[in-house]
């Protein structure tokens, strides 16, 4: 896919959600979070992390969840349990990438298939602005929180994420 495929791709999944957004274009070398803040100058509280966690069960069940980067996602708790699982874990990089079509760093809410759950952390909802990944490394979506409550399958689950470690 090349960057004007990655945004035509991404416009299509933002266009009919009804909510302004500005679409970012950022190298792909700097796409992970630490880097992307560093680089663009943007604070980490608004960069809004797209992770993807399977439950350990047979079929496995998968969600997206979305957290400011600050916080560390609830997985041994608050997401298992909203997967109805005894266990659950980070999904890894070669299955995020096969349930979704994109690799970290830019892994998005948009686009997923329409059965996978998103779980929204409550703090990201608070924020005035949220930069989400756009679907590839080179793009990333500047939008309100607004722009989570347009999707269908999006829930905004408080507590989702624990406060960060202290330094």
């Amino acid at each position: 896919m090349t960057d004007d495929d990655g945004r035509a791709w991404l416009e299509a999944h933002l266009r009919d959600l009804g909510v302004a957004y500005e679409l970012f274009a950022c190298d792909p070398a700097l796409a992970d979070t630490a880097a992307f803040c560093a680089a663009y100058g943007f604070p980490p509280e608004d960069s809004a992390n797209t992770i993807v966690v399977v439950g350990k069960s047979n079929p496995p069940r998968f969600a997206a969840c979305v957290t400011l980067a600050p916080y560390r996602l609830d997985v041994n708790r608050s997401v298992r349990d909203r997967l109805g699982t005894r266990k659950a874990s980070f999904a890894p990089a070669d299955v995020t990438a096969r349930l979704t079509g994109m690799q970290l760093g830019g892994v998005t809410v948009f686009g997923l298939p329409p059965d996978l759950p998103i779980l929204v952390d409550s703090r990201v909802m608070a924020r005035d602005r949220i930069i989400l990944g756009g679907g590839s490394r080179a793009w990333k979506v500047i939008s309100t929180p607004a722009i989570l409550r347009a999707l269908p399958n999006a829930e905004v689950v408080e507590g989702l994420a624990a406060d960060p470690r202290p330094a």
